[in-house]
This record gives structure tokens, sequence and C-alpha cells, in this order.
């Protein structure tokens, strides 16, 4: 919902940060260690040591942000990075959510689990097709003057939001099934939102039908 307003100030920080031995480092080998961290994140979460865990989710989603800035500083973007790039942040989204579960150890814990996750998959189908058909018509995150490898159109749980609630996630243990439920009502509102726009926005010229 957010991340729109926030990215400006967001590429300036990291774009700060790329410098003297940082920009040597390839985007790739910062993604990867990104996603060990945040997959370390998720072990600490299922070991129940929640501030280890705060701790590393944070360094992850600090890595992922410096990967970007130094693929553009450095002119190393890559279709193939972008890819790696998102696939392994969901490996990261959703290990983190089922080291807490396997944690608690909770029925009512492992119900909101299979809904939020639930809520992911069908999020991600409305905008990663969605995001292909934007590409393949010439209205692609490039022409809107976008720093992402693909446009998706804004949603009320984004990048910035889901930050929060993983975080929230972590500090507050006890309180997943309400966290768990929560994330999930509004990333499906989301994915409402996408099918929405896509109705209103994606126009296809159907054959006219005869009447006889």
């Amino acid at each position: 919902m957010i991340d729109k307003t926030l990215r400006e100030s967001k590429d300036a920080l990291f774009t700060w940060l790329v410098r003297g031995p940082v920009r040597q480092i390839h985007p790739t080998v910062v993604t990867v260690l990104a996603a060990v961290v945040g997959v370390a994140a998720a072990v600490a979460a299922w070991q129940s040591a929640y501030l280890a865990a705060v701790c590393l989710w944070l360094v992850n989603r600090a890595l992922d942000g410096l990967d970007g800035a130094i693929a553009r500083v450095t002119g190393t973007q890559s279709d193939l990075g972008a890819y790696l790039d998102i696939m392994l942040d969901y490996v990261v989204y959703a290990a983190i959510p089922l080291g807490l579960a396997l944690a608690s150890r909770e029925s009512a814990v492992l119900l909101a689990l299979a809904v939020l996750l639930g809520s992911f998959y069908l999020n991600s189908a409305s905008w990663m097709y969605l995001a292909a058909v934007l590409e393949k018509r010439n209205a692609g995150a490039a022409s809107r003057g976008e720093t992402t490898s693909v446009t998706m159109p804004a949603g009320l749980i984004e990048g910035a939001e889901t930050i929060v609630f993983y975080t929230l996630f972590l500090l507050f243990p006890n309180a997943l099934v309400l966290l768990f439920t929560l994330m999930a009502a509004l990333v499906l509102v989301t994915a409402g939102q996408r099918v929405s726009w896509a109705l209103r926005h994606i126009k296809d010229d159907f054959p006219a039908k005869t009447h006889r």
C-alpha cells in the first residue's frame, strides 16, 4: 500500500550504501545470502529463538534491498537475477510462518497457517500473470518508469506491510492465530484489488457475435 511512496527514499538509501567494496559483490551473491539468512530466521523461529529470528528477518530484508541497488548502480541487472530474487523471497515468506507454526504445534495455529499460505497462493496468481500480460502489451515496469523488474498494481499488502506483519509474527508468537488470519484476510483483499484492476484496465477485443 505504501511501497511506491517509500521506494524513492529506500532506493536513495541503498544506493548510498553501495560504495567501496560493496560495489564489487555480485548482486546474485547478495540475493542468495539474503535467502540463507531468511531461512536461518525460520529455523530460529522453529527453535523459539524469537529475538534472533527477528534480527535475522530484518537482515534478510536489508540484503533483499541491497542486491537490487548493487545491480542498478553497477549495471548488472538481469532477468535471471530478478527471477532468483523473487523465487528466494517466496521461500523465506513461506519458511518463517511455517517455522513459527512448527514451534507452536497448536492445531489452531496450523489451520491459520494453511489459510495464510493459501492467501499467498491466490495473491501470487493475481499479480504474476497480470505482470506478464502487461509486459506482453508493452505496459510493464519500463514503460511506467519503475525501477522494479516487473510491475504490479498497488494493493493493500505489499513489501512494507509484509515486513511489519512478519516482525509482529516473531515478536508476538502467542498471537499467531489472530495475526495469521488478519494478514490472510488483507492479502485476499489485495488479490481482489488486482483482479478488479485487471477487469477495468485489460480489454480484449472479442469477435462480434452474429445473430441469425
